[in-house]
């Protein structure tokens, strides 16, 4: 086990050198004459649709017309022609990825603008060839030409000039890892590009800035400058610009964790690169995809790509996308357990990375050579590469970089035992991790975090090893749900009357302790340890806290055993679940056995013994999906027999709901909606559910309200009318597809004219809700995308949008036995306001006349009680 999944090499970004190849003339008519005045009009007019052809990136088209044009200048001795036209070939044979015939006839002309001492030509063939070094990875070399090139523009006060040179500048800073550098000769350019209205120069100057911040780990500021840059080149038509934003966007998204979107911007660029014959983009494209699947664990698909990618590049001499893909081949090879084969290409891809004086290359193989002695034991050696890793990556100043090479680093040392270096190190790799949050988007902020939770796990295996599990707890906290703590606290700050800076910040154990005391309730925290550990904390209402280790079978996985119980179940859709009367199952009753053996035997001990008393259950990864009411113990008694259960994503989340549940009361009525006029899903009607109807009229008949049913129950009228709902009880299908948005989870309602009837977890998000409760009985309403935010769906939506407690379904329920039990709750919410204590009685009561727990333990209360 490493510190981390195989850190992929770059994520091929594509940076975009400013072009300006040769003076725009008037086409004069073709003419067939063979005067040297004819030839020079004839080669004008070539070299006028060269350059056309080029802003087209027809590069095949534009080598060959720029070719006639050179042979006709020659003819004429029109050495001013000649260097024109020479220099749009270098920047043909560059674009098609021939870098060194590029350099050949950019130096060519240079030789003709010194020889008739035209300093503007000068300067232009500097900055290409400056362009064709950086292309080759000679970073010195094009610096030199570069500022060269800059000197003379300044001279000539020439701001077009100027802006590409600044831009190019730039490029050749960014490679070498002095980002600050990079983005002020961005910015500079960009500046140039706006006042003379050049909106190519614009679009790739804005494409450069993302990619440097980017690096600099400001994933929102590279979204937004990536999007202006995309919309510029698509509005101009620039092809192969749009390809590389298409590419640099989903490499953002990919560092995001955000692979299928990720693959969604690589697809497309992949197939503008091919439509036009861009060789070292459809290179890029290839790596890009190779890097999505392998996050993704496809691994064939990954090498397939990524093999691809390293044949163009070598074919096109690219030894700075050599280097990249020959480490994310040995990255693929440490993951498959081929680890002499994984040694051989990252030391291939340090060798070219050092070649070429690669720095972030080079940082990132020395990561991944570490990574593989790690994992061979061989932690001395391990150790050698990961501090080379973050010493570069710190100096470069590549904040991601240097967070997972501290992750690494400091799960090495924990191997060799030092572990005081281990917690520092950690802590230094987390604070990194964390700094690169600010600023994104709640989606961005759950997606990242992912990425980044090795670190989290790793600290706590440190601090339970110095024999600090309080500590440990702290940490397991602070890796949870920060993005639903953060973005609740930001949209209710002014309701919870505290300081915004003070509420995110991850609770110490004492603010553990006073959160399990207000809520009186006995608080039970897992965490998960790379499937080799179980640790349990529990957090007593008087403050005390018991913390259990368990060794995990490696025999069977925990998402082995939570799908068996779910398979057990025989868990399917609301509609189509068949009632049984019969007593459970031996298969259910092994499962869920398992599962209490697993989960509540370490604890039980610690646990109230008034079934009065609540347990708030705060999982992790796959155990969102246990029904721990269901659970059995030696005695084959269910857990919601013995004790009131809820769930929540973190311990900090249940404060914050808890002051959400205390907002001034207001006078907003109920709505209830039942089987609704069904909408289409997928070609297909929906089916009715006459249950749900019957619980919607009995339930309504309880709270005097009259529901909404049927065609009644239109999106339109339901959202018009929850905003202000106090109650809000859905009885209908539930979906867990993303219907809108990137939020998966969708609640079937009537369809009108303006909308196809489905209210989405992403629209639900968006709202501001100031229901106490909501009430999700429908099918799969807990489950959705699983992260370490919690569970990413309905239920995240509706605490989001302002509800402090909603009761959701953990799978596919039947409609009749459902009916009654929510009927039963409510019977029982009337007589205690204890929304827990009212769902055990009536899980208990639908117990008894329907045995099997796929009846009564699906639904579970997240947040307050």
């Amino acid at each position: 086990m490493f510190g981390k999944s195989a850190q992929v090499l770059l994520l091929g970004l594509v940076l975009m050198p400013i072009v300006l190849g040769v003076v725009i003339l008037p086409t004069p008519p073709a003419i067939a004459q063979t005067s040297p005045t004819a030839q020079k009009a004839e080669a004008d007019r070539l070299l006028q649709k060269g350059i056309q052809q080029f802003q087209t990136s027809q590069f095949a088209a534009a080598l060959q017309s720029w070719q006639q044009a050179l042979i006709l200048y020659r003819a004429i001795n029109d050495r001013q022609g000649e260097g024109e036209a020479l220099v749009g070939l270098g920047n043909a044979y560059d674009a098609l990825g021939n870098h060194p015939k590029a350099i050949e006839h950019h130096e060519q002309s240079l030789a003709i603008a010194r020889e008739v001492k035209d300093r503007q030509g000068e300067g232009r063939s500097l900055s290409h060839l400056g362009s064709a070094y950086d292309a080759l990875g000679n970073y010195p070399k094009a610096i030199a030409y570069q500022e060269q090139s800059l000197a003379i523009a300044r001279e000539l006060k020439n701001q077009l000039e100027e802006g590409a040179a600044l831009g190019n500048l730039g490029n050749a800073y960014f490679f070498l890892g002095d980002y600050p550098k990079a983005i002020k000769c961005y910015e500079q350019s960009l500046a140039i590009a706006k006042e003379l209205k050049n909106r190519r120069g614009e679009s790739n100057s804005l494409g450069n800035l993302g990619n440097a911040y980017f690096l600099l780990g400001n994933y929102p500021k590279a979204i937004e400058y990536h999007e202006q840059s995309l919309a510029i080149k698509r509005r101009i038509q620039d092809r192969r610009g749009e390809s590389n934003s298409l590419g640099n966007l989903g490499s953002t998204y990919s560092a995001l964790g955000n692979y299928l979107k990720a693959i969604e911007y690589h697809e497309q660029s992949l197939v503008v690169a091919r439509e036009i014959q861009d060789r070292p983009g459809e290179s890029y494209s290839l790596g890009n995809l190779g890097n999505a699947y392998f996050f993704l664990g496809n691994y064939p698909k990954a090498i397939e790509y990524y093999e691809q990618s390293l044949a163009i590049k070598r074919a096109i001499q690219d030894r700075r996308g050599e280097s990249n893909s020959l480490g994310n081949l040995g990255s693929i090879y440490h993951v498959l357990g081929n680890y002499s084969k994984a040694i051989e290409y990252q030391e291939q891809s340090l060798a070219v990375a050092r070649e070429i004086q690669d720095r972030l290359g080079e940082s990132q193989s020395l990561s991944n050579l570490g990574s593989v002695y790690d994992t061979l034991g061989n932690y001395p050696k391990a150790l050698q590469y990961q501090k080379q890793s973050v010493a570069i990556a710190r100096k470069i100043k590549y904040q991601p970089g240097e967070g997972y090479s501290l992750n690494d680093l400091g799960f090495t040392l924990f191997k060799l035992n030092r572990l005081a270096e281990a917690e520092s190190t950690l802590r230094s790799a987390i604070a990194i991790h964390e700094s690169l949050r600010t600023g994104l988007v709640d989606r961005n902020k759950i997606s990242i975090a992912d990425t980044q939770k090795n670190a989290y796990i790793n600290l706590q295996k440190v601090l339970i090893a110095q024999n600090k599990p309080e500590a440990a707890l702290e940490i397991a906290e602070r890796g949870r749900a920060r993005a639903l703590v953060e973005l609740l606290t930001s949209r209710f700050n002014h309701q919870f009357q505290t300081d915004l800076q003070n509420t995110i910040q991850a609770p110490n154990v004492n603010t553990i302790r006073q959160i399990s005391k207000t809520q009186n309730a006995t608080l039970v925290q897992y965490s998960i340890a790379y499937g080799e550990q179980l640790y349990i904390w529990v957090i007593k209402p008087t403050g005390e806290i018991t913390f259990r280790s368990t060794q995990l079978d490696p025999s069977q996985t925990l998402a082995q055993l939570v799908g068996n119980s779910r398979r057990d179940l025989g868990v399917r859709g609301r509609a189509s679940v068949k009632i049984s009367q019969q007593p459970i199952s031996s298969n259910q009753t092994d499962s869920l056995a398992q599962l209490y053996q697993l989960l509540i035997s370490p604890i039980v001990q610690d646990l109230p013994t008034d079934p009065n008393q609540r347990i708030i259950f705060l999982p992790q990864g796959e155990l969102f999906l246990v029904p721990f009411a269901a659970l059995l113990d030696a005695q084959n008694h269910p857990l919601i027999e013995h004790h009131t259960i809820s769930t929540a994503p973190s311990i900090q989340t249940l404060a914050l709901t808890h002051t959400l549940a205390q907002r001034p009361k207001t006078k907003g009525g109920t709505v209830i909606v039942g089987d609704p006029q069904m909408p289409t899903y997928n070609g297909q009607p929906l089916q009715p559910l006459p249950a749900a109807r019957q619980e919607a009229i009995a339930i309504g008949q309880q709270l005097n309200t009259t529901p909404l049913i049927g065609a009644q129950a239109t999106k339109a009228t339901v959202l018009q009318q929850m905003t202000s709902a106090k109650f809000l009880h859905f009885a209908t299908h539930g979906l867990l597809d993303r219907v809108y948005g990137d939020i998966p989870g969708a609640i079937a309602l009537t369809p009108s004219g303006q909308d196809n009837g489905f209210l989405s977890a992403g629209e639900i998000f968006n709202l501001k809700l100031n229901a106490d409760l909501v009430v999700l009985s429908a099918c799969d309403t807990g489950r959705g995308e699983i992260t370490g935010d919690g569970v990413v769906g309905l239920s995240r939506s509706f605490i989001a949008a302002g509800a402090p407690s909603v009761v959701v379904s953990l799978w596919a329920v039947n409609d009749q036995s459902t009916s009654d039990l929510m009927q039963e709750f409510y019977r029982q919410l009337k007589q205690q306001p204890d929304k827990a204590q009212a769902l055990r009685q009536a899980m208990l009561t639908t117990k008894q006349r329907y045995p099997d727990p796929s009846h009564w333990a699906a639904f579970t209360l997240v947040g307050e009680r």
